[in-house]
């Protein structure tokens, strides 16, 4: 396996980058308790006990390859999180960065914070190898919905079914090109995710 490469610098300079995935699982439970916004809309309820375990530890669907998995969060001068990210290099194929979770705290929404955070990482993943960045939003969730399509990203595939707490939802699986390049390209690379022809 190839070697993890640095986390990110943050691009604020009161918020500094931590490692998670070492001892961070207390300040991540704490993090998703303060700010139950994402797990209300997603979840149908706010984040329950071991949502911060399993956000860290949950291993990948078997035969889905990937080089690395990072989780970092960006800590306040008095230690808090006040935001986190969970970041797949290489998933499914290389060159195709997922990003299973992306939170900023309620408070700092419409600061300007989230997109700075979120450029900051998309650049961080191209510095590593990424060509495309890939991402599910649930449907519905008309606010990361709305932010996602301003990013860039495209809708490449739906999943429908997917229980999620309490909630039984549809996934939009959303693809972003980092170099201009063709959705076929991307289609050619992840067969999971290609159009499925209608039946005749």
């Amino acid at each position: 396996m190839e070697t993890a490469i640095d986390l990110p610098p943050s691009p604020i300079t009161s918020l500094q980058v931590v490692n998670l995935l070492s001892d961070g699982e207390n300040a991540l439970q704490t993090f998703f308790e303060a700010n139950p916004f994402y797990f209300l809309a997603v979840h149908g309820a706010p984040a329950q006990p071991g949502e911060a375990y399993e956000e860290l530890y949950e291993e990948l669907p078997v035969g889905w390859s990937f080089t690395h998995k990072y989780v970092f969060g960006y800590q306040g001068c008095e230690g808090q999180l006040e935001a986190m990210a969970n970041v797949v290099s290489d998933l499914l194929a290389e060159g195709i960065w997922h990003v299973g979770t992306f939170m900023v705290a309620t408070d700092r929404h419409g600061t300007g914070n989230s997109q700075a955070l979120y450029r900051s990482l998309e650049a961080w993943a191209q510095r590593g190898g990424a060509r495309w960045m890939r991402l599910g939003v649930v449907q519905g969730h008309t606010r990361a919905e709305a932010i996602w399509q301003r990013c860039g990203y495209l809708q490449v595939a739906e999943r429908n079914g997917i229980v999620m707490g309490s909630r039984t939802n549809v996934i939009r699986v959303m693809a972003k090109p980092l170099y201009g390049q063709p959705l076929t390209e991307y289609y050619s690379l992840v067969e999971r995710d290609r159009p499925v022809p209608n039946a005749a």
